[in-house]
């Protein structure tokens, strides 16, 4: 009797463009797994991500503005259903496999740290002595090692175990807040896949459309503020904006062995990722709070590295089997929320109030 996978993969076999992955195709995982009936790899892959804890503790990592309390702006978790819905519009469209695509997005952040890229910075120079810190690559730290999961027959195994194409793309979707640069075959950092390409460029299109949506809630900017450069080619609506980015990658991509924007969309993207910078993520409004998250980060790295006995057990594990505290106190901190940072920042740097 044929499965639903089984289908799927049939359907996939048919459908799907000659530069796609199939799941039936796929490299497979570290650690070989028996095949689900009703999923294949790409979608167990989906799913393992979002029932992780990682996944979840998204909802309270900043995004832009750190710890927020308004119910509008964006966090990690909202942005990551952005890209995801970006990323699959536009794999779909170039037929390309929508389910791994949508695997490598959601999982792309889970490494982020509180307070953003403020909170990476922070323990990037922390942990030079260890190698330092970046979040897509503390993003595989998590499914490969951090995430314990609970297998059918009722035990925990450490590491989501993962398909080698959804690794791929995590490992390969950052660009941090550098230029996009115009795609080249075989490129360095690349993602192997073309799903892991779309899973980078749909990232940028997202957060820079979101954060200037956001900025401009904040008061951080005015609509008038946008550079007129970006307007000529996206258009003097930002309602717009999206479509534009999207449908401008889809129709640069669909020949060829990569994902890429046209020049002046690539151009306009990179100049509003530079205003942003300029304005937004490294502005005068946001220094001092930016430099107060950063302190906050560096006193509890420090406390933890001198108590790690006071970090989480399921952490103190990765100490018994000689994994490097320097490298365990960053993966407890990297977990956090931003609430959670706060809090314990509390409870362990201040001294308590007397009550007589």
């Amino acid at each position: 009797m044929t499965t639903s996978r089984e289908r799927i993969e049939e359907l996939e076999r048919s459908w799907l463009s000659p530069r796609a992955v199939r799941a039936s195709e796929s490299k497979g995982r570290a650690l070989p797994e028996a095949e689900d009936d009703l999923r294949t790899c790409f979608q167990r892959d989906r799913d393992r991500v979002i029932h992780s804890k990682a996944f979840r503790r998204l909802k309270h990592k900043t995004q832009v503005f750190l710890a927020p309390e308004g119910d509008h702006y964006r966090t990690r978790l909202t942005h990551t259903l952005e890209v995801s819905q970006v990323a699959r519009t536009a794999a779909r469209a170039l037929r390309l496999n929508e389910d791994l695509t949508e695997a490598i997005v959601l999982a792309h952040d889970l490494g982020h740290p509180p307070f953003g890229h403020a909170g990476e910075e922070a323990l990037n120079g922390v942990m030079q002595a260890v190698g330092g810190f970046k979040h897509d690559e503390q993003s595989l730290r998590v499914v490969d090692v951090l995430e314990v999961r609970r297998r059918s027959d009722g035990t925990e195994v450490r590491g989501l175990n993962l398909t080698w194409e959804v690794r791929d793309g995590i490992a390969g979707h950052s660009k941090g807040l550098h230029p996009l640069e115009a795609a080249r075959p075989g490129g360095a950092g690349l993602p192997a896949t073309l799903e892991g390409q779309i899973a980078r460029v749909a990232d940028r299109i997202a957060y820079v459309h979101h954060d200037t949506d956001d900025a401009i809630r904040a008061g951080l900017i005015a609509e008038q503020d946008l550079p007129a450069g970006v307007r000529g080619v996206l258009g003097d609506s930002r309602g717009r904006w999206l479509g534009v980015m999207v449908a401008d990658l889809v129709a640069s991509s669909e020949k060829g062995d990569v994902v890429t924007l046209s020049d002046g969309v690539r151009g306009a993207l990179n100049t509003l990722t530079e205003f942003l910078a300029e304005r937004v993520y490294q502005g005068p409004d946001s220094r001092a709070e930016v430099r107060k998250a950063q302190q906050l980060l560096r006193e509890l790295y420090g406390y933890f590295l001198d108590h790690p006995e006071d970090i989480s057990p399921e952490y103190q594990a990765l100490v018994a089997r000689g994994e490097s505290t320097g490298r365990v106190v960053g993966d407890f901190l990297a977990g956090m929320t931003d609430r959670y940072a706060i809090r314990t920042a509390e409870a362990r740097l201040f001294p308590r109030t007397w009550a007589l």
